[in-house]
């Protein structure tokens, strides 16, 4: 299904529905995903009377045309809160993983139009790290390569160096990578008042454990599941506990399917 927006950035945004309740459930997948791999927690919460899923491919992903201009997690945030708003002002709770939780942490932290019963991150991004040694250095060949080489060679070493995303990436996607990966959101969480669970991959990488438990350290009203050998899409690596918890955290009745 495709809805319109108003907004320049993103006019139109696909998605997929499931159920019939009164409150929406909204899941804002990560970087490089879309709306199709949330594995069967769409189902399972739209399996509740209580409960209607929503699942929207966020700009330049999936069935959702990619701007003309990168755009920042405010912006995207933005869109999203369009999208909501264009199914009305009632309260609603927010899934996310990893870029999908950072655009939350925006939403969630900021006055809206609509209440935010609860929120579910997986392996959310938001956080920047403190820099290694190794990471300055890359940094450090990145900005001599652009200054002092051939932009062919410079463009060489950075896809070298560069993550998988990046490389992955149109060149406006690039620059919306940029624009993430480089906010940090950590003053954003103390201002979540909703009810938070955080759900982790033990081996996470992109996002590490460490993250998580910073999460838990200063949403007010947060706790964590670690999942044991999972990793970022911990949510799939462990299915049978993702479920469990999320059928806790939103009481869906074992029935109710």
């Amino acid at each position: 299904m495709i809805r319109e927006l108003n907004s320049k950035i993103c006019p139109e945004m696909s998605y997929t529905q499931h159920g019939s309740g009164r409150t929406r459930v909204f899941f804002l997948h990560g970087w490089g995903s879309s709306s199709a791999l949330w594995g069967g927690l769409p189902e399972l919460v739209a399996a509740s009377p209580e409960y209607t899923a929503i699942v929207p491919d966020l700009p330049g992903f999936g069935d959702t045309p990619e701007p003309q201009e990168g755009y920042t997690v405010s912006d995207c945030a933005e869109i999203v809160r369009e999208f909501i708003l264009s199914f009305g002002t009632e309260d609603c709770i927010l899934i996310g993983h990893s870029y999908g939780g950072r655009v939350i942490i925006k939403l969630a932290s900021e006055e809206q139009p609509f209440g935010i019963l609860k929120i579910i991150l997986f392996d959310s991004a938001g956080l920047v790290p403190a820099r290694h040694a190794k990471d300055r250095l890359r940094n450090t060949v990145t900005k001599s390569a652009r200054a002092l080489l051939p932009s062919k060679t410079a463009e060489r070493l950075k896809n070298k160096f560069g993550s998988d995303d990046y490389r992955n990436a149109s060149p406006t996607m690039r620059k919306t990578l940029v624009f993430a990966v480089n906010e940090d959101l950590r003053e954003h969480l103390p201002k979540i008042t909703a009810p938070t669970l955080l759900f982790w991959g033990e081996l996470d990488t992109a996002t590490p454990i460490a993250d998580g438990r910073v999460m838990e350290s200063l949403i007010p009203d947060a706790g964590l599941v670690v999942a044991q050998g999972a990793g970022h899409f911990s949510y799939l690596d462990a299915p049978v506990l993702a479920e469990k918890v999320v059928r806790s955290f939103l009481t869906i009745k074992e029935s109710a399917e």
